[in-house]
């Protein structure tokens, strides 16, 4: 198997399109293609909340809002031990194959690119859940906030606490209002009843630049000023936050293009792993659970995931470990590569 041409494969599309990293903070716009329906009825509904629900704790993904539309569905994630990509993934393909079988179509559901917009966390996850939990409303769904307070297919009723989940990340939302819960939940529901009123929010789903600043007024009036700030349309946050995340993404891409050019693939990195463990390579590739050779597979998984970007899903298939397995490999991998000071490749 060529890993060379996997990787650069995976440079290419994924990690120039989509900017991540553990901790990030996306808001997620996912649409029917041809904006036809995705979800016919509660039995779709819930088969899709049942699959969110699992692959979010597999993957220790946190979640604080979310809203089913019949043509499309919103999501605000933030990166845990697995790359959003690849939730976003299973996420699809495996609804879009229940989807399909269960009523007898073929062919793709949803438009070929899903939205994901990196987000600035302390400026706009409140601005975020708000705006994500009144969709029904404003796709008319339901006619106001207190038939929105029953609607179960959104997060607003588990903020509300009128329907339980334990994949939803409330406390960190409520914690925001206030220490105590039923003050937070009158607070947050009266931030939520004020967003009513307001007009659709484009600023927070597309326009770069325009939408972080509050449209072109706001920016020519910058540029009066001589205030030039960087801009991207994968990104929702100020001047500051988004040169930080381009200049962090295009670090790792380097690095990534660095160790390519240099001849590094995953037999590569086995032979490093192999001498910085003291093990025979065929002995990181063969099965078990004995310790050294766990972590010797958990430190290969690191460097091949952080360091090359090969995707966790095809060292799944080529190790034979589940992708919740890579997953904690990655992490634990990690933790031995910081604690012993293992490195790829010496600066």
């Amino acid at each position: 198997m060529c890993y060379q041409s996997l990787c650069q494969e995976n440079l290419g599309q994924e990690n120039l399109d989509r900017i991540d990293a553990p901790g990030a903070l996306h808001h997620i716009i996912v649409r029917g293609i041809d904006q036809s329906e995705i979800f016919n009825d509660n039995v779709d509904r819930n088969n899709f909340i049942d699959r969110l629900g699992r692959i979010i704790q597999e993957t220790k993904t946190r979640c604080f809002a979310w809203s089913l539309i019949p043509n499309h569905f919103h999501l605000l994630l933030k990166t845990g031990q697995v790359p959003i990509a690849t939730v976003m993934r299973r996420l699809l393909t495996g609804y879009a194959v229940s989807y399909n079988r269960r009523h007898h179509r073929h062919g793709h559901l949803f438009q070929n690119r899903y939205k994901s917009i990196l987000c600035q966390e302390d400026a706009y996850l409140l601005e975020l859940v708000r705006y994500i939990h009144l969709n029904p409303i404003r796709a008319n769904i339901v006619k106001d906030i207190t038939a929105l307070d029953k609607y179960p297919y959104t997060g607003h009723t588990v903020i509300m606490g009128k329907v339980k989940n334990d994949w939803q990340d409330i406390e960190w939302v409520l914690k925001l209002y206030d220490d105590s819960l039923w003050v937070a939940r009158r607070k947050y529901r009266a931030f939520i009843q004020k967003g009513v009123s307001h007009r659709r929010r484009t600023d927070l789903t597309g326009g770069g630049l325009i939408r972080s600043h509050g449209g072109w007024a706001a920016v020519k009036a910058m540029r009066k000023v001589k205030t030039f700030l960087k801009s991207d349309e994968r990104i929702l946050g100020d001047g500051d936050f988004v040169e930080q995340v381009l200049s962090e993404a295009k670090e790792q891409i380097e690095k990534k293009h660095g160790l390519l050019a240099k001849g590094y693939d995953l037999d590569k990195i086995a032979l490093k792993v192999s001498a910085q463990m003291q093990l025979k390579p065929s002995e990181i590739w063969a099965q078990g659970k004995e310790r050294k050779r766990v972590n010797a597979r958990s430190l290969l998984c690191c460097w091949a995931v952080r360091d090359l970007g090969i995707s966790m899903a095809e060292l799944s298939r080529h190790l034979k470990l589940s992708l919740s397995g890579v997953s904690l490999s990655v992490k634990r991998g990690e933790k031995i590569a910081k604690d012993n000071g293992y490195k790829l490749v010496d600066l």
